[in-house]
């Protein structure tokens, strides 16, 4: 039986997009939605330390946004594409370029990218300051999704020092405007570089709010997802059942999976927040073919639906997605379809904010514990 993404539709006022995270941070609103009853509640977010007890653990993606983004100026050729956006490192392989041992294949979106063909080279970083001299860039595959797959002469590490000097950060397209400091799109305690989007519903943590939430008895672990491409992509089928999800690099530690799976063994609660840990989790525990996680370094390309039995989390804390999303579809897999769309339908009329820098919803089964 296929669902229809209309049944993920609702309507906002644009005006509700918020294009920057409140500061504080953790003075952003959040909803509390009981999944079972739909009950909700408004609070702030500095109250999520009263509805976390002692014994729960709080699992964080520390993932973090690397400057993604590359306008080209300047270059020679007509062919070449105006904007670079790359996506994840696939591979290594030796470097044509004397000068560099080592090069690496990235996927990449080129805009525009219809006149780029196979084999194409091109030329980036000839911007006139002295940085570093041009890279020479070799179009190896071009995909029916409009991803490519570029040959840079530099091993990642390179690419993403590189990166570091000529890119900017690249936000969501409803963002109007990129932040002037970078680490306004970070977490505070992003750590791995790897990401194309930022996990944001780890935006609302402050460093005290941690502190405090270690200090009531709290466990804390990290994962590790970087958020590629599919966060950019939306659902273009008539169906759920239809979409594709595109991997993602997801890695979890022997010491993350020995605390979760001691809190599950013992009954306590185990909460991601954002929907790129539920993906690391519940991928991670399907793959690995039990209900207890392991250690797990690979790709993960999960598409959680209504229907699906979650055997990792309890309870989520995220944000409020865009309508036909496959994040919306995620929450309403945990959370149920109406309750959802209920819960939505409340915030658009208590006004909260949306999206990336928006407010946050906290899912959970009945009160605390």
């Amino acid at each position: 039986m296929s669902t229809h993404i209309s049944q993920f539709d609702y309507t906002f006022p644009k005006e509700l997009i918020a294009q920057h995270s409140v500061e504080p941070r953790d003075f952003s609103r959040l909803m509390l939605l009981d999944r079972t009853t739909g009950e909700i509640e408004h609070k702030h977010f500095y109250d999520i330390l009263d509805e976390l007890v002692l014994g729960d653990v709080l699992v964080f993606n520390d993932t973090k946004v690397f400057r993604a983004r590359m306008i080209i100026g300047g270059v020679p050729s007509p062919r070449s594409p105006q904007e670079i956006f790359l996506l994840r490192c696939v591979s290594s392989v030796g470097s044509a370029d004397p000068t560099h041992n080592t090069g690496s294949i990235w996927q990449a979106l080129l805009r525009p990218g219809k006149k780029i063909s196979v084999g194409d080279m091109i030329t980036i970083g000839n911007v006139g300051d002295g940085r570093d001299r041009p890279l020479q860039i070799i179009v190896r595959e071009k995909h029916e999704d409009g991803v490519a797959l570029l040959e840079f002469p530099l091993d990642e590490a390179g690419v993403l020092a590189f990166t570091d000097s000529h890119g900017s950060i690249p936000v969501p397209p409803y963002v109007d405007e990129v932040p002037d400091d970078a680490n306004k799109y970070q977490t505070v305690y992003a750590r791995e570089v790897g990401s194309v989007a930022a996990p944001t519903a780890g935006f609302h943590f402050t460093r005290e709010l941690l502190e405090k939430i270690k200090a009531k008895g709290v466990e804390i672990a990290f994962v590790t997802l970087h958020v590629g491409i599919g966060t950019f992509r939306p659902v273009q089928t008539e169906t759920i059942e239809e979409h594709a999800m595109h991997a993602e690099f997801v890695q979890i530690s022997p010491m993350t999976a020995r605390v979760i799976n001691a809190a599950k063994n013992e009954g306590r609660r185990v909460i991601a927040v954002g929907t790129t840990t539920v993906r690391s989790l519940e991928g991670a525990a399907m793959l690995s073919g039990g209900k207890l996680l392991e250690e797990f370094s690979g790709d993960v390309n999960m598409f959680i639906k209504p229907g699906f039995e979650f055997n990792v989390i309890d309870a989520l804390i995220t944000n409020f997605h865009l309508p036909k999303s496959t994040l919306l579809v995620l929450v309403s897999a945990l959370a149920g379809r109406e309750n959802i769309l209920c819960a939505y339908e409340e915030a658009v009329h208590e006004k909260y904010r949306f999206f990336s820098f928006g407010d946050a919803m906290f899912i959970r089964k009945g009160g605390k514990g």
